[in-house]
């Protein structure tokens, strides 16, 4: 599905809830200007952030991916490169997204593992 429908989805849902860019914004932590790029397409739109919408209209993301769930939908695009580039970007924000979690959690393991050291020395 090409973003600009899933954008368009959003605003859609967001007009239905009585949503304003300003509640959304708050929401989100963002300026309102910021919010509504994203919805101009202006402002990529994340996958954490994706969830987080959906978190807040109290929508599932398929409904904005308009997928079943158990479908998988491929779409084919003439021009490749853009699509390539279009993959490329969610990779690399996905890939710094995981990048953090596993830092987080490689830290967690840390200090648990002092911890039952501790606790083994006492």
């Amino acid at each position: 599905m090409e973003i600009e429908k899933i954008i368009e989805k959003i605003a859609q849902y967001r007009n239905r809830k009585g949503y304003t860019y300003e509640n959304m914004a708050d929401e989100l932590e963002l300026t309102p200007a910021a919010y509504r790029k994203i919805e101009t397409g202006e402002t990529k739109l994340t996958v954490e952030r994706l969830f987080r919408i959906s978190a807040i209209l109290e929508t599932p993301i398929n409904e904005f991916l308009e997928i079943d769930k158990n479908t998988f939908v491929q779409n084919n695009y003439s021009n490749e490169s853009v699509f390539q580039q279009k993959i490329e970007n969610f990779y690399q924000e996905n890939k710094e997204i995981t990048e953090q979690l596993i830092k987080a959690k490689d830290q967690l393991i840390e200090q648990l593992q002092k911890e039952i050291q501790t606790l083994k020395t006492r």
